[in-house]
């Protein structure tokens, strides 16, 4: 673990540097652009091989029908049982074939391996689909363990690996039935949920609209753009002022930027975001663009808030790539991701399994894409 580490983060506007000692974090970003150095891979590599495999302690999303239900939570997800609860399991893979496929020569990648080799059964991911068939089952993970899914069946699907295309393989029939669930559910969701946890929409869209484009689904895609559009396309004004909540690790307003980033042409999206967030250029509303203070990170609700500095690095790092470089609001994103970046990275293994179970898929998430077009 990780007490102490150095950060460097080189913007075109600024520097930072943040040192210290132990296993030195090298972690570098020269304008929007973040690198991941194999020591830093490695070391978020093995914060989720000690949870994916890890059963307890356990919180389940799961509706009790019979006494047969009554289930270990093994038995009920024999691919994704670990990192607490289901949807950490799910980022928690995702992260492991990233880093993988970033870093082939992990010292930790025959771990990997074995890891993904055992979870990522034809068998196992068979009786996954037959729990979402279950009654009572159809909000499961909506759609926040949907769209991780979908962002773990792109990542295996894009890989030249022989273990990766099986994977990828087994994995589909899981991604099949959640993209059949968005495509039912989507057209009944009449309004957003614009919170700042799990059943958020607009992260559940940007993921599910990334994977319908790698994967050519032109039913899901426009969709998804129908909706996005719907739900989101006459805000302005957004009340950013009022984030952060108490709980939050996504900013709705940054989210929902970032989706609509996804979704509208270049200069479409200008526009939009600049009615959207029409004072970020001047650096208002300071609550949004300065990190969250993390309070208590035992909490497994507060230390939600080091979640939150890390998602909004990437939707600030997503949104400033996209913007000219004439425009103002362009440099107060980029200052914002790289101090948002720089605060959350110092507390990914704090210690604290509430937090260290699933911050580290959001660090490399933050810091190996650097554009979402």
């Amino acid at each position: 673990m990780i007490s102490k580490f150095s950060v460097t983060l080189l913007l075109i506007h600024f520097l930072i540097v943040s040192t210290a000692a132990t296993e030195p974090i090298n972690l570098r970003m020269n304008d929007d652009i973040f690198t991941l150095t194999k020591a830093d891979a490695s070391h978020f590599a093995s914060l989720a091989l000690k949870c994916i495999s890890r059963e307890f302690p356990n919180k389940l999303d799961h509706t009790i029908n019979d006494a047969s239900d009554v289930q270990s939570p093994r038995k009920l997800h024999p691919a994704f049982y670990g990192c607490l609860d289901w949807h950490s399991s799910v980022h928690g893979h995702w992260m492991l074939a990233r880093l993988l496929r970033l870093f082939p020569d992990l010292p930790e990648a025959n771990q990997i391996r074995t890891a993904l080799k055992a979870n990522l059964s034809a068998s196992n991911i068979h009786d996954e689909v037959t729990y979402l068939d279950r009654p009572n089952s159809q909000s499961f993970e909506r759609t926040y363990g949907w769209a991780w899914l979908l962002k773990l069946s792109e990542e295996l699907r894009g890989w030249d690996d022989r273990d990766g295309r099986s994977w990828a393989e087994n994995l589909q029939p899981l991604a099949d039935a959640l993209v059949a669930r968005y495509k039912k559910f989507l057209p009944r969701q009449t309004y957003p949920i614009r919170t700042g946890v799990h059943p958020n929409t607009a992260f559940g869209l940007a993921f599910a609209l990334d994977y319908a484009r790698a994967a050519g689904d032109h039913e899901l895609e426009p969709l998804i753009i129908e909706r996005s559009k719907t739900y989101f396309l006459s805000d302005a004004s957004y009340p950013a002022a009022w984030e952060p909540g108490g709980e939050d690790f996504f900013s709705p307003a940054l989210i929902e930027a970032d989706l609509m980033l996804r979704v509208l042409k270049p200069g479409e999206f200008r526009r939009w975001f600049n009615s959207f967030l029409p004072r970020i250029a001047a650096g208002q509303p300071k609550t949004l663009l300065e990190p969250a203070t993390v309070a208590d990170r035992s909490d497994p609700k507060i230390v939600h808030l080091d979640g939150l500095n890390l998602s909004r690095a990437w939707c600030m790092r997503h949104i400033s790539s996209a913007l000219p470089s004439s425009d103002p609001a362009r440099s107060v994103l980029s200052r914002a991701a790289a101090a948002h970046c720089k605060d959350a990275l110092a507390h990914v293994a704090s210690g604290d399994y509430v937090g260290e179970h699933w911050l580290a898929s959001f660090a490399v998430y933050t810091l190996t894409t650097a554009s979402v077009r």
